[in-house]
């Protein structure tokens, strides 16, 4: 067994999910080694877990994507629900080879199946204790300009770091969110944007749920946003690439959306999918150290160090405003001074510059005090 695997299933069982005897976990293997669900299990079972596992292959599922009817969507929720309502853990694995298998699926294919198979994912996220990772493979290493080999070596040191160190810091940041109210966010490009966050409250991640971690997270009131925040990294979405996306909003909503790429029908055909994919349903500060540069691969670039990302579409349930969508796209901003800078401010004052925090009780969330 490759030691690198046993020590990230640890870290998943015993300090994401917190196994313990009695548990219920379902791991959903996409296309990853045999091994490392194999290191996952054994790891469940020391917990005292019971185990369940899907093998899931993208090209499988894009199969059924591209000509599913809603009965064969509702066909799978019918068993898919009530087996994630049996389950109090969840664990998910990402190893997709090609990140943009899904591309050419019709948009009202997707939206349908997002649609139907939405309570199967509200129900995992709300009430199962989850954790949800991408696996290395040479997919992920070219997007990130990397070899195999050295993107291997800095995925297992980015997700087996001692997230247990970023809890001071943000701590101190969830309750500094938790008392705003006014949020301006300042940037590079026409970015200018105010919101409220006033009552809403905030949710820190250090390693719970998300491989690799390092955000803390609160949700726009509804109909506050006001202003333009101009995207300056790189993302893909349903399949499709998008960059220098470019969001107005007015009492809340998305009035104007554009992006670089030639995909603007694309942009505006996932922001119009229903009612609520026009509205933002979080709001979240990233600060991992060891994440600096975008691979394309949200679970990486949403904790990129010196960034936010400002999410048009679902709400979560704890920290959120009630908006309700199909949609969740976490589209990043980085505000460090190689990519133009920026700033936050809290109820008029300075939090973050250039992607560093300012207040004393939240420098501890500086890379230099992370590593």
């Amino acid at each position: 067994m490759e030691p690198r695997y046993t020590k990230l299933a640890q870290t998943l069982c015993r300090y994401s999910m917190t196994l313990k005897k009695g548990d219920k976990l379902l791991i959903d293997a996409i296309e990853i080694p045999d091994e490392m669900t194999v290191a996952l299990i054994r790891e469940a079972r020391a917990c005292g877990a019971t185990v369940w596992v899907r093998p899931i292959h993208t090209v499988i599922s894009r199969e059924l994507l591209m000509d599913g009817t809603q009965a064969q969507h509702e066909a799978t929720l019918s068993w898919e629900l009530p087996q994630m309502k049996h389950m109090t853990a969840y664990c998910g694995i990402r190893g997709a080879n090609n990140m943009f298998e899904s591309s050419d699926v019709p948009a009202d294919k997707m939206a349908l199946a997002n649609k139907i198979l939405r309570p199967s994912i509200d129900q995992r996220i709300n009430h199962t204790k989850w954790v949800v990772l991408r696996w290395p493979n040479p997919s992920m290493a070219q997007a990130a300009k990397m070899s195999t080999e050295a993107f291997a070596d800095y995925y297992f040191k980015v997700c087996t770091l001692d997230y247990s160190k970023m809890k001071p810091g943000a701590l101190a940041l969830k309750k500094l969110m938790e008392k705003t109210d006014k949020v301006h966010i300042k940037g590079p490009g026409e970015t200018d944007l105010r919101f409220s966050i006033k009552g809403i409250g905030a949710v820190s991640c250090i390693g719970e749920m998300n491989i690799p971690d390092g955000e803390v997270f609160s949700c726009p009131v509804k109909e506050s946003v006001e202003g333009i925040i101009h995207y300056n990294t790189p993302t893909v979405y349903l399949g499709n690439p998008f960059e220098n996306v470019k969001l107005e909003f007015k009492k809340g909503k998305v009035v104007k959306a554009t992006c670089g790429s030639g995909n603007v029908k694309k942009l505006n055909e996932i922001l119009d999918a229903d009612a609520g994919a026009r509205y933002v349903g979080e709001f979240a500060i990233g600060f991992n150290p060891h994440v600096t540069h975008a691979i394309c691969d949200i679970l990486f670039d949403e904790k990129i160090a010196g960034s936010l990302h400002f999410t048009p579409g679902m709400a979560y349930e704890t920290a959120g405003n009630g908006n309700k969508s199909q949609v969740h796209w976490d589209l990043v901003l980085i505000q460090r001074p190689e990519f133009g800078g920026g700033e936050i401010w809290f109820d008029g004052k300075l939090v973050r510059k250039d992607g560093l925090f300012v207040p004393k009780e939240l420098q501890k969330l500086n890379p230099a005090n992370l590593r």
